[in-house]
């Protein structure tokens, strides 16, 4: 009777374990569902954070692209204003040149009319002592006349006459030095106003080249604004093409308006052979290159200059003497296969620079690995 008993309880207990491990497992079910949705809420907020930081990286790459073409253009302006200002600054040298002679010429004239003034006082004189020595050879006729054939009255006769000579002589001799001074000073007067002439002339260039150089400078800077207005539209997509073609290339990055290839993805170790891995990588820069000379108007001048670094550990061995010597192959080894690779040799300029303007300012050998490298430029002739 117990055991019957005991087995009935064991049976009516059953439903209750089954509704508790039904509800159990709705409860489950529930949190999975939820830890689930909140995954794929998580993922899909992370991949629009992703795309958003991409997409600012891409802008502060082509802003700070855009900076340092401005920088460049400001510094060849204002090269370009210095020359014009030394120009101005010559003319405004002559200008004061000429003054310099015109007061020259006019302190001339000052002592010549005061030497004028002179002789013309002399000469004044001169002809007073004449009138009186002619006055005194009248009276001494006058006695003559009155006393002819006396002895006395003859000697101071011809000695009167004697005197008026000689000063009719100094009178003449006056009058002609007068005529001289007076002929220089015409003369001098005729430079003077030359002067004054080209004086003026001299001060109307000067404002003229003045009014000039600025209507030069605003044309200057408006004619430069517009060019790299137009460039800097091809610059990005130059940048957007290459960027999508290169992605994924740790050994390649870009540095302000420059695509930079570390020179280990394209050449072996102190050698100028472009590797077949090398190769590849340059087709795909010549392939954004082509596209984007084809969008490029005749009107726009540009090139891609390809700049070649080494490193500052100095060669011990192999066909070049100096890391110029390395780095202006390695260039014009690039140059080469871009023109193999299609791109038209006018647009292309190369040089290399040596150890020049590292980018990584240490030692290590990572160090120079980063300065060993390829630079890519789209940029003005």
């Amino acid at each position: 009777m117990r055991g019957k008993r005991a087995g009935g309880n064991g049976l009516e207990a059953w439903p209750g374990y089954v509704d508790a491990l039904s509800t159990l497992l709705m409860v489950t079910i529930f949190v999975l569902l939820v830890f689930v949705l909140a995954e794929a809420f998580l993922s899909a907020a992370l991949t629009g954070s992703n795309n958003t930081i991409t997409t600012l990286k891409e802008q502060i790459a082509e802003l700070t692209s855009s900076l340092s073409m401005e920088t460049s253009k400001d510094a060849t302006l204002s090269q370009e204003l210095a020359a014009l200002n030394a120009q101005l600054a010559t003319a405004q040298s002559a200008n004061a040149g000429l003054t310099a002679q015109l007061a020259t010429s006019s302190s001339q004239l000052t002592t010549l009319q005061d030497q004028q003034k002179t002789l013309q006082a002399q000469l004044s004189d001169a002809q007073t002592q004449s009138a009186a020595a002619a006055a005194r050879l009248s009276a001494l006729q006058a006695q003559m006349v009155a006393v002819a054939g006396t002895p006395d009255v003859q000697t101071e006769l011809a000695t009167a006459k004697t005197q008026l000579a000689a000063q009719q002589q100094l009178t003449a001799q006056d009058a002609a030095q007068i005529t001289l001074l007076n002929q220089q000073l015409a003369a001098l007067r005729a430079q003077l106003a030359a002067l004054q002439t080209a004086l003026d002339a001299a001060q109307t260039a000067d404002t003229a080249d003045k009014v000039q150089i600025t209507d030069l400078g605003k044309q200057l800077n408006e004619a430069l604004a517009r060019k790299v207005e137009e460039l800097r539209q091809y610059q990005s997509d130059f940048f957007r093409a290459l960027s999508e073609s290169l992605k994924g290339e740790p050994n390649i990055k870009v540095v302000g308006d420059r695509f930079v290839f570390e020179s280990d993805v394209l050449f072996p170790v102190d050698e100028a052979t472009i590797t077949p891995a090398g190769q590849a990588e340059i087709a795909d820069v010549a392939v954004a290159i082509k596209q984007i000379a084809t969008k490029i108007p005749p009107s726009v001048n540009w090139v891609l200059s390809v700049d070649g670094y080494a490193d500052a550990q100095p060669i011990t061995g192999g066909p070049y003497k100096s890391n110029f010597d390395l780095s202006t192959a390695r260039a014009l080894a690039v140059l080469d296969q871009l023109i193999a690779d299609g791109v038209p040799q006018q647009y292309l300029a190369a040089s290399g620079m040596g150890a020049n303007n590292p980018i990584a300012p240490g030692t290590t050998q990572a160090d120079y690995a980063q300065n060993r490298r390829i630079e890519f430029r789209l940029t003005t002739p």
